[in-house]
């Protein structure tokens, strides 16, 4: 019998004959044993690859659930960074309705003419075409909000402050003495040398009277508080009234005071009624007004309100 092996192409032929067998049965018990090991590992290789297809299947079913879980709570964290820059931008909205309502106030109180700032329009602006800021996403949205309410508190502030000097100039406006005494009168005495309605001698008048009808109401010629409000010598029933800022009223000659000392007047308010107690030859009211503790002319304040 003739075995034929086949190696890289070359072929050995082998003869086996009744001489040699026995030489043979243990390569044949060799070659035996090795391919029944080989079909028994490609056994259990096919056996294991049944198992390891579903195996991997579970793997890629977890990695698709944790994939929608991070898939879920990305959504959420974008949900929420929505509704977070919506309350940015509906704070910013109340920003901008604050800034309206204060430039309205500003213009009444500035007596700026109708038109000239309308807060309920945007603002002439414009020019050409720039480049612009490289920019990406959310974040560059939300670092442009950031400089806008920036923007919006600096200008509120500004807005605060332009008001409290407008406030102010008003107050001023209010407390600086300006118009006549009495609601109805003349002029009987100016400010100034005079001849003496006791003596007839020159001397100095430090006010200027108004005539009016004995019991008619004196008021105050500006905001302040009083700081006299009894008879003193010379101008009978004195009303004297500090109104800041160095200006100092005094009413004279009052039949009756209508104020106490400490009290707050405005402009306008009646004060005492028309007398002639004191140094007084008939009803009338001497007005003076002081500045830093010197008595000037009146008459440039009785002639700011006329």
């Amino acid at each position: 019998m003739d075995i034929i092996v086949v190696n890289r192409g070359r072929t050995t032929r082998l003869k086996l004959d009744r001489r040699n067998v026995l030489l043979w049965i243990p390569v044949a018990l060799v070659v035996g044993l090795f391919s029944t090991a080989v079909f028994f590992a490609g056994y259990a290789s096919r056996g294991q690859g049944g198992v390891l297809p579903e195996r991997l299947v579970a793997d890629w079913a977890n990695e698709v659930q944790a994939q929608r879980a991070e898939l879920k709570q990305a959504r959420a964290a974008a949900e929420e960074d929505a509704n977070a820059l919506a309350r940015r931008i509906a704070l910013l909205q109340a920003h901008v309705l604050r800034l309206d309502a204060a430039g309205q106030r500003l213009t009444e109180v500035a007596g700026l003419e109708q038109g000239e700032f309308d807060f309920s329009q945007p603002p002439p602006i414009g020019g050409p075409e720039e480049s612009e800021i490289e920019g990406s996403g959310l974040s560059s949205v939300l670092v442009s909000l950031d400089d806008f309410e920036q923007q919006l508190t600096d200008r509120e502030r500004q807005l605060r402050v332009l008001e409290d000097l407008l406030l102010a100039s008003r107050l001023q406006k209010q407390t600086r003495p300006s118009g006549w005494p009495v609601e109805n009168g003349w002029i009987s005495s100016l400010f100034g040398w005079r001849s003496d309605p006791f003596t007839g001698r020159t001397t100095m008048h430090s006010g200027i009277d108004f005539a009016a009808r004995a019991g008619a109401d004196v008021m105050s010629a500006a905001a302040g508080i009083v700081s006299q409000a009894g008879a003193h010598a010379g101008y009978g029933n004195l009303v004297e009234i500090n109104h800041g800022n160095g200006y100092v009223t005094r009413y004279g000659h009052n039949s009756r005071i209508l104020v106490n000392v400490g009290d707050r007047v405005l402009k306008g308010q009646r004060i005492a009624l028309v007398g002639s107690t004191g140094r007084s030859t008939a009803p009338h009211v001497h007005f003076e007004v002081l500045f830093n503790g010197a008595v000037v002319n009146p008459q440039e304040y009785i002639q700011a309100a006329r």
